[in-house]
């Protein structure tokens, strides 16, 4: 048939396509079609990609095949090429695939990141997340190994993707850009893209508002390295996680590499679609926990010496116990003691950081443990610890042993047999100690002094 009348016959189609979508649907999925060839009741279509197969398979089938025979006739059979790669279509269905590909010069990737020129990408990296400014310790020392190990070593595909998780201010954005960043220091070729998953989402329907899916999606296969913050925000938007899902397996299987940073671990996540998660679970799962002692201390450290403030160890260490959320809240309260100590020109004091704190967060109150009322009994009672879990039977070291035990019964969930054990006697001995403790207290005032000091000092 000639190519004037397959085109007049496609033209008759797009026709009764456009009566029966709203203008956004047709333009974004019917308007980039062509078709290639018409020959033996067989209409070969091109494509842009296999995404809009998929889909045309999954969302407009019926609507397609009542056209085309209408059109075409009942005897109608249809096949697919694929302008980037050879497209494999569902079975049970009147289309299937024509075995060879058709070779297109693909058009100019188009940039949303740019209006005019393509170029080189800006890779929307926050030059401050680095590294360097990263404070690290156990409970995030994985996450942050793995990181530095991408980072260093373009050829290490083991972690490919990394899907870091974790809650709200614990340095996920940080760290995922700090990695971005490192890997344009080691290889300034490569294409690098940090985004999170709401500007992804809001390009998206942009390029499909614009008739522009096709170039989206070529643009973010031509990224190297591809980092997407967030990626929770996806959820219940099917249209936007499989144009990722094809995004993502473009960039895999060409051996780039994917970054991802959610709030909750793949298993967890609700409103997305099982296809997705599956290949979230392909590299590399590692969690940034909520902020340990140490490193809560780290980082209001480096965040002073940054910020030229000089705070006294009692206030960080103060700070520390009582900021116990996120990274996020503790930078906080450096800015608002830096805003003090500059513009109103006050002192950095403890009290103007509970106060400071006060108003920032709730304050935590530090959970008692049995180190804690061990350490403080033998340092009011000028005492080795060492001794206390040893077998020495002299009074003073009997009495501030059976001192610690009472006060472990009475400010943690430890049992009898739990105090017991810690100090190598059995629950008998314990219940015998509290007794013996609480008699004492009823008659002896420098005990009950000495009982509520330390109770004071553990509390804060």
């Amino acid at each position: 048939m000639y190519t004037q009348d397959k085109d007049i016959l496609w033209e008759k189609c797009l026709s009764i396509l456009k009566d029966n979508l709203n203008e956004e649907q047709f333009n974004a999925w019917f308007k980039p079609i062509s078709v290639y060839s018409y020959e033996n009741n067989q209409l070969v279509l091109n494509v842009p990609s296999s995404f809009f197969v998929e889909k045309l398979e999954g969302t407009y089938l019926n609507l397609v095949k009542s056209t085309l025979r209408h059109v075409y006739g009942s005897g109608i059979k249809l096949y697919y090429k694929d302008s980037v790669v050879e497209v494999k279509t569902k079975g049970g269905t009147d289309s299937t695939v024509v075995d060879n590909r058709v070779e297109k010069s693909l058009p100019k990737n188009s940039n949303p990141f740019e209006t005019v020129d393509y170029g080189d990408i800006d890779s929307q990296l926050n030059p401050k997340y680095t590294f360097e400014n990263y404070c690290d310790s156990m409970c995030n020392k994985l996450a942050v190994s793995i990181g530095e190990a991408i980072a260093t070593n373009p050829k290490c595909k083991t972690f490919n993707p990394l899907f870091i998780f974790g809650a709200t201010g614990v340095g996920k954005t940080h760290l995922i850009q700090a990695i971005g960043i490192k890997v344009k220091e080691t290889q300034p070729q490569n294409r690098v893209l940090y985004v999170t998953a709401r500007v992804f989402e809001s390009q998206y329907t942009t390029a499909v508002r614009n008739n522009k899916v096709n170039d989206f999606i070529n643009f973010y296969q031509s990224i190297d390295t591809l980092i997407l913050d967030d990626i929770q925000e996806f959820a219940g938007k099917t249209a936007t996680q499989n144009t990722f899902f094809h995004i993502f397996n473009h960039l895999h299987q060409n051996q780039k590499q994917l970054i991802l940073s959610s709030d909750t671990r793949p298993v967890d996540m609700d409103g997305m679609v099982p296809r997705l998660i599956s290949r979230f679970k392909w590299g590399m799962t590692a969690e940034l926990a909520k902020p340990d002692y140490s490193l809560r201390r780290n980082v209001l450290t480096m965040k002073a010496d940054q910020d030229g403030l000089t705070i006294s160890n009692e206030i960080l260490d103060y700070i520390a116990n009582n900021v116990t959320d996120s990274v996020r809240e503790l930078e906080g309260v450096i800015v608002s003691l830096l805003a003090h100590a500059t513009m109103l020109n006050q002192e950095i004091t403890l009290d103007l950081a509970k106060a400071v704190i006060s108003n920032a967060v709730k304050v935590s109150k530090s959970q008692v443990t049995f180190e804690m009322i061990t350490e403080k009994v033998c340092e009011h009672y000028n005492i080795d610890s060492e001794l206390i879990y040893g077998k020495s039977r002299k009074r003073e070291i009997s009495d501030a042993r059976q001192i610690v035990m009472y006060m472990a019964k009475k400010m943690t969930q430890l049992s009898s047999t739990n105090i017991g054990t810690r100090l190598s006697r059995n629950h008998a001995t314990v219940l015998h100690a509290c007794k013996t403790i609480e008699e004492r207290l009823s008659i002896e005032k420098v005990l009950q002094d000495d009982i509520e000091k330390i109770e004071n000092e553990l509390k804060g």
